[in-house]
């Protein structure tokens, strides 16, 4: 399952920088507005360590993570919305990712120059929500006038739903506010996605603070945690410079005695992986035998044939039963065969639902 999350924000607020950091592909970082034009594309793993004892357990001929595609879109500036600087291609870059990554500068660095003149990370959110706020709230009136006739005089059941769901969108809109602060009745889900609205993406901020910072934070932080209290967000301090230099180092154990000098337990684009994946609602199960061992990353919820269709659209189509160990059993009992033995491979039917860390085997038939 491919994830695509785009890292945005204001021109000179660390996003390349943040983007060099996650990913092998360097992109150019500069003291100059729209220094990323194209957006870059990088693909990460995703840190588990459940992977590395699995791997030391079935010495397989090869491990295969699960993977993240980062996406670092071009600065915007006001007036995006209508095309104004990079506009128009910079928001039909985020509408094809999957999640936001909205950085956010919250430091002070004088040889470091913002758009803006002086550091205001709320203005600089505030900036780009209005800009998403106003492309979305385009879309649904252009969507408006197109079904507002054929609901209004006795048109289909559908019709009459897209247009009530799009003038709660337009209001909300109106108001300045977001679309995923709507409330979508789960039976109006796929209505609700088909529309794609920049807004109503999960949405990351990484509050780029300096070292000193790192742990506690400071005055920015906090404005940025009152402004964003009421969102279904999250959020996260990292220092990109300081993420920059632990990028640098090839040694595993000389980034872990990095991280310790600063008094922290893992760098800040693990926990930042970790943070989409959360906020996307993702989990992971494993494939393990000799020739391979995978992650696999499906949707919580979702139950065994869905979880197969992860692999193989056949493996959904034709399922039959799941055979799943426990992640904690095979540990603790080191081996397929001791599960069986003592009774925990469980076999399961199309009921199952998925739960993180199961080690999964299925049997289909096409």
């Amino acid at each position: 399952m491919a994830l695509k999350c785009g890292i945005v924000g204001l021109p000179n607020v660390g996003k390349s920088t943040l983007f060099n950091c996650l990913s092998n592909a360097k992109a150019q970082s500069a003291n100059f507005p729209f220094c990323t034009i194209e957006p870059n594309i990088g693909v990460i793993t995703v840190p588990d360590e459940r992977l590395a004892k699995l791997e030391v357990l079935v010495n397989p001929e090869r491990v295969l993570p699960t993977t993240v595609e980062i996406v670092d879109i071009a600065g915007l500036v006001k007036g995006a919305s209508k095309g104004e600087g990079l506009g128009n291609k910079f928001l039909g870059n985020i509408r094809e990712t999957d999640a936001i990554i909205h950085v956010l500068r919250c430091f002070e660095n004088e040889n470091i120059t913002h758009v803006d003149t002086t550091i205001d990370p709320v203005r600089d959110k505030e900036t780009i929500d209005i800009e998403l706020q106003l492309k979305d709230l385009e879309t649904v009136e252009g969507r408006i006038s197109k079904v507002e006739k054929q609901a209004r005089t006795g048109g289909d059941p559908e019709s009459k739903r897209l247009f009530k769901i799009l003038s709660v969108y337009k209001d909300v809109l109106m108001q300045g506010k977001s679309a995923r602060t709507v409330e979508v009745d789960p039976a109006d889900v796929k209505l609700v996605a088909g529309l794609q609205l920049l807004t109503n993406k999960p949405i990351l901020y990484i509050c780029n603070v300096d070292e000193p910072a790192v742990i506690k934070g400071n005055a920015f932080v906090d404005a940025v945690k009152e402004a964003i209290k009421n969102e279904s967000s999250e959020m996260l301090m990292i220092a990109a410079a300081t993420e920059a230099d632990i990028a640098e180092l090839d040694d595993f154990e000389e980034r872990q005695l990095f991280l310790e000098d600063l008094g922290l337990k893992e760098s800040g684009v693990n926990k930042l992986i970790k943070t989409a994946y959360k906020l996307l609602q993702l989990e992971t199960y494993f494939t393990a035998g000799v020739k391979e061992v995978r992650a696999w990353t499906y949707h919580k919820g979702y139950k065994a044939p869905q979880a197969a269709g992860v692999i193989h659209s056949d493996f959904e189509k034709g399922f039959i039963r799941a055979e799943v160990i426990k992640y904690n059993d095979f540990i603790t009992l080191k081996s397929e065969q001791a599960c069986k033995e003592a009774g925990k491979m469980a076999v399961e039917g199309k009921e199952y639902v998925v739960q993180d860390g199961d080690i999964m085997h299925f049997r289909f038939n096409v």
